[in-house]
């Protein structure tokens, strides 16, 4: 049996999500169509609106609507503070510890120069200029969350002694490990 070119349409798109194959981009098709005919359209508005405004914030890349996201213009902020990671995803992570109060820089992404992503496409050049202008006092490297140092030599060596901004700024890894209960 043909299926409507529309839901085909639907299905493709639906694919493009992480972990949606086929058969689960079908079942979430038919059931918006089937049974949530205004949530369909309402997904529908969402993503067209978000893919319209959301854009990268100009200081530290993060998903914003605003050219500044709000965690770059609270001044409650320790602004002597980066957290570098790698996506918008691992910043909601740290954020929803309500612990970190410092400033971030999403990369984006990691270096793979096999892929074509090198220093600039990760905004190595921003950082760059922020810790040059001198409020920096500490980078953090947030990448844990991603499962190690997956294409950050260039970045950890970057607080190494002997590099020219060792002088401005040290560097440390957030801790992890094995969560413990104390009895």
């Amino acid at each position: 049996m043909k299926i409507p070119s529309a839901l085909s349409r639907l299905n493709e798109a639906l694919r493009c999500l992480p972990g949606v194959g086929s058969k689960s981009a079908a079942r979430m098709s038919l059931h918006l169509l089937q049974t949530d005919r205004a949530g369909a359209r309402a997904l529908a508005e969402a993503l067209a609106h978000a893919a319209d405004h959301i854009v990268h914030c100009a200081t530290c890349r993060n998903f914003t609507d605003n050219e500044i996201c709000e965690i770059c213009r609270d001044v409650r902020r320790d602004t002597t503070l980066i957290c570098v990671v790698e996506t918008p995803s691992d910043l909601l992570s740290i954020e929803a510890t309500g612990l970190y109060t410092g400033l971030y820089h999403v990369l984006l992404g990691h270096l793979s120069p096999l892929d074509g992503v090198g220093p600039h496409q990760l905004g190595l050049d921003l950082l760059e200029d922020r810790v040059k202008s001198g409020q920096v006092g500490e980078v953090i490297f947030g990448d844990q969350f991603n499962g190690g140092r997956r294409g950050y030599g260039p970045l950890h060596s970057a607080t190494d002694e002997g590099n020219e901004y060792h002088c401005f700024v040290s560097g440390s890894r957030c801790a992890n490990g094995w969560r413990t209960r104390l009895r």
